[in-house]
């Protein structure tokens, strides 16, 4: 079995997050408030993302005239593939017997 990247908790955190829609596009902010992570990690950690071909980025109008436009995320396949590894790795540690069945 090949052994997936040792990834950081703040990174699971992000995968986890936009696993929940995966084709959804995600704001920064929205991603600050459910990841609760702070702005001085989430964004270069995005950015990482971004540039290891894990996560699409786009420029989107503001909702509301005068308002900037918004940064939004989301996984590409290759991010889709990570967080659904590292998500049944967490299962397996979460219960090793299933690991055992497996």
């Amino acid at each position: 079995m090949t052994r997936a990247p040792n990834i950081s908790h703040q990174t699971r955190a992000v995968l986890s997050v936009l696993i929940s829609q995966p084709q959804a596009w995600r704001y920064g902010y929205d991603l600050l408030k459910e990841t609760e992570l702070k702005s001085g990690t989430l964004y270069p950690l995005l950015i990482r993302l971004h540039d290891q071909g894990l996560l699409e980025a786009e420029w989107r109008p503001a909702a509301q005239p005068g308002r900037p436009p918004r940064h939004a995320y989301r996984l590409t396949s290759a991010g889709l593939a990570l967080a659904l590894l590292q998500r049944s790795e967490l299962v397996v540690i979460r219960n090793p017997s299933r690991a055992a069945s497996a």
